[in-house]
């Protein structure tokens, strides 16, 4: 069984101040508003509902805390760029991503989610320059990458990982698809690292509880 099958639901918060102690391991995924990112949470964690998806872009408007165990956490923050919504809201959420991202000392790495037809738009790099100067390890995860042919993948691919060297950080780039599972594996093992799951000297032994 896979560690990240154990995610659950522990709460919603409209901000940081609602989040709980800033104590433990967290990773946050982040991306535009329909970049798949509910489903990737899903797919990661073997659950068809842990995180809602919708067709209707900004679904998502609260920071959603899932827990791993005691110390460990996924966060789904809230989708950003295009949504249909009221600007007044749309400008609450992002001020709750931004204190979240900036203010938050158990982020240890940061999931950025792009549709692998349009990767990098401007709030993308935004959002990686940031967790760079930040010293944060940033995966951006090319998604819906069974939209593609296999020939246009790679190239796609290849080109966002030249595209990642700009950024002059610890900046992975990986294909991810939902529909087939494809990339799931590469995700838990970065996954598996940031969290502490993984000693360096011994790969495959589970540390239970991170200092």
């Amino acid at each position: 069984m896979s560690f990240y099958s154990k995610a659950k639901f522990l709460l919603s918060a409209p901000d940081i101040r609602h989040l709980g102690p800033d104590e433990g391991v967290e990773v946050a995924f982040a991306g535009r508003s329909n970049a798949g990112k509910s489903s990737a949470l899903n797919t990661l964690t073997r659950q068809k509902n842990l995180a809602r998806t919708s067709k209707t872009p900004g679904r998502t408007q609260l920071i959603n805390v899932f827990e791993l165990d005691e110390s460990r956490r996924l966060i789904d923050l809230p989708g950003y760029g295009f949504a249909q919504v009221p600007m007044e809201m749309k400008k609450k959420w992002q001020k709750s991503l931004g204190e979240y991202l900036q203010m938050r000392d158990s982020l240890k790495g940061l999931v950025v989610l792009m549709d692998i037809r349009h990767p990098f738009k401007d709030l993308d790099q935004d959002l990686i320059q940031w967790a760079v100067d930040s010293d944060l390890p940033v995966l951006a995860l090319l998604t819906k990458s069974d939209k593609l042919k296999s020939g246009k993948r790679k190239a796609q691919l290849l080109m966002a990982r030249e595209a990642a060297l700009a950024f002059c950080g610890d900046v992975t780039v990986e294909c991810f698809s939902s529909l087939k599972r494809d990339g799931v594996v590469k995700v838990e093992g970065i996954l598996n690292h940031w969290f502490g799951l993984i000693a360096e000297s011994e790969p495959e032994t589970i540390i239970d509880n991170p200092q």
